[in-house]
């Protein structure tokens, strides 16, 4: 049962270290970890058995999250080669993009006057989405280049994917809120 707590998420799972993950195999090896250390296992064993299985089930359920959301996994990515890369607090100055956010949150805040809400709903969807599938291309090239501005622009380019998960989600919550308006 020795989940090796020192190991990097992608050693844990026995993946390269590298921006593109194989899922199914990510899956396969989450799948096969969770079993060594499921709870069920250790009923009859001893208390410090018993936190270390749950430890062990924790660490593997946070690389298994981490790796297998682009975002999270870049950002685990820079934390690897020494980048403290901390999103939240920071922001862009390209200030195309700046505009562009802008714009679609000031289309999403208008979709419940659009004549048909759900068709300009998805119509935002989609354009977030082929934004973060772009930037998402974006970063896996430039961390597969390494070098120093390299890993700089994977940087902003994962800030920047943090902007659009933000915008994603207040779409996904405005949907539902419309669904409910029609039920």
């Amino acid at each position: 049962m020795a989940v090796e707590s020192s190991s990097s998420h992608f050693e844990l799972f026995g993946l390269p270290r590298s921006f593109g993950v194989d899922r199914q195999l990510l899956d396969a090896h989450y799948r096969e970890l969770q079993r060594t250390v499921h709870p069920d296992r250790f009923v009859n064993a001893t208390d410090t058995e018993r936190r270390l299985s749950a430890q062990q089930a924790t660490r593997i359920n946070e690389g298994y999250q981490t790796l297998k959301d682009p975002l999270l996994r870049g950002r685990y990515l820079l934390e690897l080669a020494g980048i403290d890369h901390n999103d939240e607090h920071r922001t862009t100055r390209d200030a195309r993009f700046l505009m562009e956010q802008m714009d679609l949150r000031e289309t999403l805040s208008g979709v419940r006057d659009a004549a048909n809400v759900f068709a300009a709903l998805e119509e935002i969807m989609d354009r977030i989405g082929t934004e973060l599938d772009n930037l998402t291309a974006e970063v896996s090239d430039l961390l597969e280049r390494g070098d120093a501005d390299s890993l700089a622009g994977a940087g902003e380019a994962l800030m920047k994917m943090q902007f659009y998960r933000r915008l994603q989600d207040e779409a996904v919550e405005l949907e539902v809120e419309l669904e409910d308006e029609l039920a």
